[in-house]
């Protein structure tokens, strides 16, 4: 067999000779990964579950902070982006994307916040007055609603 026909053979039959950067992580990585993700998993489950912080708006925003932090651990470890895989485009596509994330969410909130600030007067506050009704005397009929006739 020739070195040409060997080092075919052995890339077609999954065993790569030449590492590439960027390439498929091992054993180790990937249950690295999956444990750091129960973990990043179970403490929020717990922090919700039990109350431990006591106050729903810190609780939301640890919670949070424990997404964002298993956001890159999926990358990491399973995506497998680094700043040297496929020449940093992977990294600079991500960037790109979340900017545009980023864009729609804060555009998104701050319409929705002016919308609830200048068309919703009843939450603030300022409750619309009850309609009037007309007295009528005792023993006398209320006047009929006019109907048009065709």
């Amino acid at each position: 067999m020739s070195v040409a026909s060997e080092d075919l053979h052995t890339r077609g039959s999954g065993r790569d000779v030449h590492e590439e950067p960027g390439g498929h992580g091992t054993f180790r990585d990937y249950m690295t990964g999956f444990l750091a993700s129960v973990v990043l998993t179970a403490i929020p489950f717990w922090l919700v579950m039990s109350d431990v912080l006591g106050n729903p708006r810190l609780t939301g925003i640890v919670v949070m902070g424990f997404a964002v932090v298993q956001i890159v651990v999926h990358m990491v470890y399973f995506l497998h982006m680094n700043t040297k895989s496929e020449g940093g485009w992977t990294i600079l596509a991500l960037i790109f994307t979340l900017t545009l994330v980023l864009i729609t969410l804060v555009g998104s909130v701050w319409v929705m916040y002016h919308l609830d600030t200048n068309m919703m007067p009843a939450d603030h506050g300022m409750h619309m007055p009850a309609p009037q009704s007309t007295p009528t005397e005792p023993g006398v009929a209320a006047p009929a609603p006019h109907q048009h006739q065709h």
